[in-house]
Parts: C-alpha cells; sequence; structure tokens
C-alpha cells in the first residue's frame, strides 16, 4: 500500500542505488518521454485515441489503444495511486504493440478529468498525498466493480474486440485489487488478472480480496514487491491458500530486490529489469488465459 512506511522503503531504495530525489526529479521528465521499455518484437500498429467511458457514475475519461486490425481480446489496465498519465499510456500502447484491444482508465474520472501529477511530482511529497487523498477516497471495492463493468460493456461493443475471448486485467498498487474484485463479480467475462506491487490482496477484513477466490475463473499473476512482502510475509500465503483452495490458477511470486512501485516507468524505484520480467510473465498469462 502506499503510506508512510511505503515512502521510507522508497527512500532507502534510492538511497541503495545512489540517488537522490532531485535526481530522480531531473530524470523523471526523459524517464517519461523514453519509457525505458524494451521495443515489442513483431509490433503490432496500432490505433490511440482518448474516449469517455459511460457508468452509472458519470463518465470516465480513458485512453483506448489497439491494433490496427483485426479483433483482440480487450484489456482492462488500473493505473497505481497517481492515476491516468504518460507511463500507463505507453505500458498500454506496448501491450497493444503485443496483440490486444487496451483501455487505460482514469480511476479518479468522479472527481477529476485527466491526469492529476506533473512530471517529476513524487508521492512521497506531503502536498502531493494531499492532492490525490480527496480523489483517492471517491474509490471503493464498490465503485471498481461499478466501473470494471461498464468498462467491460465499453470493449464488448468495439469492432476490435473479440468478444469470444475474455478480458484480461491488470492493476498496480491500490488498483491490484480491483483484478481480483472484478474477476469474481463476473467470472463469464474475466479471463486473466495481473496485480502489480497490489496492495491489500489478502487480509483479515470481511471484505478482503482472497475471499472472493472460489468466485472467479480467471488465471491470476500475482507480482510482489519485496519491500511489500517484508512488511506483510502472511498475505503470499493467504493468496496461495485460496487460490489453490479455489481451484485457481495462479503464479505468486516476490520480486527480488523491488520495493513498492517499481513497474511504472517513471515511478521513482523503477526496477528495469525485474518489472520487464514481470511484463513477460503477464504476456504469458493473457496469451494462455484469453487465447
Amino acid at each position: 500500500m502506499c503510506d508512510e512506511q511505503t515512502n521510507k522503503d522508497a527512500e532507502e531504495w534510492l538511497r541503495r542505488k545512489g540517488l537522490t530525489r532531485r535526481d530522480f526529479n531531473k530524470a523523471g521528465a526523459a524517464a517519461a518521454l523514453t519509457m525505458l521499455l524494451p521495443p515489442v518484437a513483431n509490433a503490432y500498429d496500432v490505433v490511440e485515441e482518448d474516449v469517455l467511458v459511460g457508468t452509472p457514475d458519470g463518465e470516465a475519461d480513458c485512453y483506448f489503444v489497439r491494433p490496427a486490425s483485426g479483433s483482440h481480446a480487450g484489456v482492462i489496465v488500473w493505473p497505481d495511486v497517481k492515476g491516468i498519465r504518460p507511463a500507463f499510456r505507453a505500458m498500454g500502447k506496448r501491450l497493444a504493440q503485443s496483440g490486444y484491444s487496451v483501455l487505460v482508465v482514469n480511476p479518479y474520472y468522479r472527481t477529476h478529468k485527466g491526469r492529476i501529477l506533473n512530471d517529476g511530482e513524487s508521492y512521497r511529497d506531503p502536498d502531493v498525498r494531499a492532492r490525490i487523498m480527496p480523489h483517492r477516497q471517491s474509490l471503493s471495492p464498490e465503485t471498481c466493480v461499478i466501473d470494471g463493468k461498464a468498462f467491460v460493456e465499453f470493449l464488448d461493443g468495439q469492432p476490435s474486440v473479440d468478444t469470444k475471448r475474455k478480458i484480461g486485467t491488470a492493476g498496480y498498487c491500490m488498483t491490484g485489487s480491483y483484478t481480483m474484485r472484478l474477476a469474481a463479480a463476473i467470472p463469464e467475462r474475466i479471463g486473466a488478472g495481473g496485480s502489480f506491487h497490489g496492495g491489500g490482496l489478502a487480509n483479515d477484513k470481511e471484505d478482503s480480496p482472497h475471499l472472493l477466490a472460489p468466485q472467479m475463473e480467471a488465471g491470476f499473476l500475482i507480482a510482489i514487491a519485496e519491500s511489500d512482502d517484508k512488511r506483510d510475509p502472511e498475505a503470499k500465503h493467504l493468496l496461495r491458500e485460496a487460490f489453490d483452495a479455489a481451484g485457481v490458477e495462479a503464479e505468486i511470486e516476490v520480486y527480488e530486490g523491488t520495493a513498492h512501485g517499481w513497474c511504472p516507468p517513471d515511478s521513482e524505484v523503477y526496477d528495469e529489469a525485474q518489472a520487464d520480467r514481470a511484463w513477460s510473465r503477464l504476456l504469458a498469462l493473457f496469451e494462455r488465459e484469453l487465447a
């Protein structure tokens, strides 16, 4: 989860790498531009557009990118706590170049349209966290399902989406749990879920996502940050037990040397090698479960 301890973990990670916050801020814009993402082999030509998706609570501004021809499995990408921004648009485009029709969503559409943070701004700064908090408080397990169903309906209405194939989901940080909640809510449509440094996946609360495993028919990838695992080493065991008991295929791994937030290329703790390995596992999951 993104909290004070997460911020301390990030500071420690930067110290180990010999970086300062100022170093990162200088590199942030360049990282967002280059995206630090390896090129896609045999990449599809893609079409990109900004779209508004109707939901019961309004209109969600999203980025829709898909191969220029043919119909393909749909994918929903939920950004992390910092919301929709160039890094996640680039990640969505990279996924589309691999052969998927991808909807990158703004989870905060109820309170804000478009990106919230500028290049180089850090969630570790108190004023940035204060700016994000009202938007974050607009979300809940219920809004996740409300929105997710609307996003699925949008994708199913697109000619570039093959509705004979199930839909994949990917969530980062606070939205890692969204992949599980939506898979349980509409198992007939959600075929795969990837959670990357997701928070609150397994706990002792009555609405813990891991308790929904019996309602799922999707395969899962749970990529855990090492720093998160140190704080809550029991979570991975609860997840393993829940998925196994429900007969749900799940790859659960703690990624060595990573700090919470290591996957997006504009993250202060971005780990290129581990992020790309996690990405390759996501592609393997989608290829297997969305075929």
